[in-house]
């Protein structure tokens, strides 16, 4: 029975993000369209599931959570201090960096998820990933000193990620 469902729901997960998604751009909530969006749930995650990697195990959705929270709070405190720099600070007193942070993740999926943070979050981007996975190159918009800029990414994603991907 395990193998079945594992077969019909390759990424669970995925099935109820797409459920909910077609039940939202449908704007109506009603018992076809849910069993619609269930229906297209399992058939999209089913014929893509070669293309996937295998799913990581272990990850502590709690964590995950309250790390998506973070994540949600930074971005909007980083687009009041950009928005400050851009309306206050002359260019050439901007202090941009360039930041090489060294990784202890080795998850491809927690070191995406890494990336993606520090773009999302306005005032940083991921600019690359060194062929053996090890650190990420970041740029930094505005900041004094490249260490902290390394210390803060360190210390507030990148921990939170090795404790939800143990």
């Amino acid at each position: 029975m395990g193998r079945a469902l594992h077969w019909l729901f390759p990424h669970p997960l995925l099935t109820v993000i797409l459920t909910i998604v077609w039940v939202v751009l449908q704007n109506e909530v009603s018992a076809g369209m849910v069993v619609f969006g269930v229906i297209l749930g399992i058939i999209i995650p089913r014929a893509t599931a070669v293309w996937w990697p295998g799913r990581p195990e272990g990850i502590r959705a709690s964590k995950f959570l309250v790390y998506c929270l973070i994540v949600l709070w930074d971005i909007i405190i980083a687009n009041i201090e950009v928005a400050w720099i851009i309306l206050t600070k002359p260019n050439a007193k901007l202090r941009p960096k360039w930041v090489e942070v060294p990784l202890d993740l080795r998850q491809p999926e927690a070191i995406t998820i890494l990336a993606g943070t520090i773009t999302l979050t306005p005032g940083t981007v991921s600019a690359d990933l060194s062929n053996e996975g090890r650190s990420l190159l970041v740029h930094a918009l505005d900041a004094e000193d490249a260490n902290a800029v390394r210390d803060e990414i360190k210390n507030r994603y990148e921990r939170r990620l090795k404790e939800i991907f143990q």
